[in-house]
């Protein structure tokens, strides 16, 4: 899909973030910059502690910077955010409610019209495939269908920014890549702004615009890589693609882990 010129979408401005303990203090950001464009979609990859999920936390309100800013939406981010959707690495399911009350439980929250947010239960459940599995408790499903359910509940409200923390990264390898193929063609279908931690590098590439590339602790950006891919891509046939084996390459490359990831 074409990505607006319009202002960033999401802007991380220098920002640095420190945790004090009682013993000493972790910087686990420091002078991290990154704009995110409406429409867009951009991974984020990186050693493990290197302030990546930090970096969700920040976007969403959930975490204030030690220094710099952060703005959502052209508005700066003071705390909690209600307009972003937010998928985890677990479904968080509550196992006693269908697939389809699962998904409700964001109008509930958020105080949403009854017929509205059925209506649009039922656009995300025939988008993301759930079709027959709606009544289904979360035991009666597979671990991908679970992520559906929870990436349903992410979208119900129309969130115009999408956070997801590993997603896919409990799930078998051929799920994953079904995973990877379905929200690809949900964010083409709906124009959100995603933003995505992942340690796969392939997942990285095939999903996105840009991948941020980022350092060891304390994170901050090693590189932006441009995504040279067209806008709609077969998963077989992209992983063949010269500019896939660029993009990847290059990953791997800043992360001196040609055997590290995925």
């Amino acid at each position: 899909m074409t990505v607006t010129q319009q202002a960033p979408a999401v802007e991380i401005d220098k920002v640095a973030v420190r945790f004090r303990g009682k013993k000493r203090e972790v910087l686990a950001l420091e002078d991290v910059t990154v704009d995110v464009r409406p429409g867009e979609f951009v991974s984020i990859v990186g050693p493990s502690g290197c302030g990546k999920s930090t970096l969700l936390k920040l976007v969403s309100g959930l975490l204030k910077p030690s220094a710099g800013a952060v703005r959502l939406l052209g508005g700066s981010v003071d705390g909690p955010r209600h307009d972003v959707g937010f998928v985890f690495q677990r479904a968080a399911l509550l196992e006693w409610r269908t697939a389809r009350r699962n998904i409700l439980l964001q109008a509930e929250m958020r105080g949403m019209p009854e017929r509205e947010a059925a209506q649009r239960a039922g656009e995300l459940i025939e988008m993301t495939g759930l079709t027959g599995f709606e009544d289904a408790l979360p035991h009666e499903l597979s671990g991908g269908m679970q992520q559906r359910v929870a990436l349903c509940r992410a979208l119900l409200h129309r969130p115009p920014v999408l956070l997801m923390d590993e997603p896919f990264g409990a799930l078998d390898a051929l799920t994953r890549e079904q995973m990877n193929v379905e929200l690809h063609r949900i964010w083409r279908e709906t124009g959100t702004t995603v933003l995505l931690v992942t340690h796969s590098i392939a997942e990285a590439v095939y999903l996105s615009n840009r991948v941020v590339v980022m350092t060891p602790r304390p994170g901050t950006i090693a590189e932006v890589i441009d995504v040279d891919l067209a806008d709609e891509r077969d998963y077989a046939a992209t992983m063949s693609l010269p500019g896939f084996a660029t993009a990847t390459g290059r990953v791997r490359e800043l992360l001196g882990a040609a055997g590290g990831h995925e």
